[in-house]
């Protein structure tokens, strides 16, 4: 074991997700010891709490403590890999890949990452089966939440990582999803402005975290409010039960787009957190489940993402097919894919 150790990140060490640094300094770690340490406070970055996902800056301190030799991988589970029928079910879903990304259709129910009670079988971990020949797996550059399906972008590399993230973080990438929401909102296509903060109170691990809506003008001056913004337009509806709608997040918030479409009154079918549980539309205010044989599965699925080409500066989009809880609705309501644009925001930009 090694002792307590506080650690400088180097000048050309900056600018990179904690965890990413830590794996490179310490390969014994996984990334499930990384969440654990953070979690309960033992990897410290400046004196303070941080998260595995925290961004580091050239010239911040990094409290260690004491860790298992290298070359050492006491998470046994972590540490043997995806099984052969994990291995096939994430290979399964790549989308598209060249040497440099992979983009994924994420099934839901699967987590992007590890910590917060996730257990070892998520996207990071999994990503073990998708090195197709590299000596190291391709790296997550943005995540979806457990239940959102679809498109999940991968780099090959900590240098296509960084551009990606770079790209992520300047707005040049343009995501849009698909969701089937309570009711029919009104006007049909328009932004939401509220900001939002964390609800007090949470889950042992934070899997009980919320998002509370603010009111634009209230932002300022309520403590830990960010600023969120979301363009919504309604693609098809079945009279004032239920709308097929396309989101684009313009700024990338936890759980945005479902507090966002519950605080209008719209909430997306299937979400129990931000919508309640009711499963039948007894008119307005009703809950997001529709009962009968709609899913109770969020009904949230990131339809494509575009960006440009962090090497052959191509512009490429992928688009990602609807998992087959949202499908079966979908056919259901005879919403069909052909019928609607792939941007209905193309005429507006």
């Amino acid at each position: 074991m090694t002792g307590v150790q506080t650690l400088t990140v180097g000048p050309d060490e900056g600018d990179q997700r904690l965890d990413r640094w830590l794996r490179k300094r310490f390969p014994q770690l996984s990334q499930v010891q990384i969440e654990k340490l953070c979690r309960t406070g033992q990897i410290r970055v400046d004196g303070g709490r941080v998260k595995g996902a925290t961004r580091i800056e050239t010239g911040q301190a990094v409290r260690v403590p004491p860790l298992p030799a290298a070359g050492t991988r006491p998470d046994r589970a972590a540490s043997a890999g995806p099984s052969a029928s994990d291995a096939e079910m994430i290979q399964s879903a790549v989308l598209w890949k060249d040497d440099h990304i992979i983009a994924l259709n994420k099934p839901p129910g699967l987590p992007s990452q590890g910590g917060s009670g996730q257990g070892d079988r998520h996207v990071d971990a999994l990503a073990e089966a998708l090195k197709f020949g590299r000596a190291e797996k391709p790296m997550l550059v943005h995540r979806l939440d457990k239940d959102t399906s679809g498109v999940l972008l991968l780099a090959r590399s900590e240098r296509i990582a960084r551009r990606l993230s770079e790209a992520f973080r300047a707005r040049e990438t343009r995501k849009i999803y698909w969701a089937a929401v309570a009711g029919a909102p009104q006007p049909r296509m328009g932004t939401i402005r509220f900001g939002l903060v964390k609800a007090p109170g949470r889950g042992r691990g934070g899997e009980g975290e919320k998002m509370l809506c603010i009111h634009p003008r209230d932002i300022e001056t309520t403590e830990g409010a960010k600023r969120a913004t979301t363009d919504y337009a309604v693609l098809s509806s079945l009279g004032t039960r239920v709308s097929w709608v396309a989101l684009v997040p313009i700024t990338g918030r936890t759980h945005q787009l479902r507090a966002h479409m519950a605080e209008i009154g719209h909430p997306i079918v299937g979400d129990g957190k931000y919508g309640g549980s009711g499963q039948e539309n007894l008119g307005e205010g009703w809950g997001a489940q529709l009962g009968g044989e709609v899913s109770r599965k969020l009904h949230l699925h990131a339809r494509s993402i575009s960006f440009t080409h962090p090497i052959t500066g191509a512009a490429v989009t992928i688009t990602a097919p609807l998992p087959d809880h949202m499908q079966r609705t979908w056919t259901m309501f005879d919403w069909r894919e052909a019928d609607v644009p792939a941007d209905p925001f193309a005429d507006e930009d």
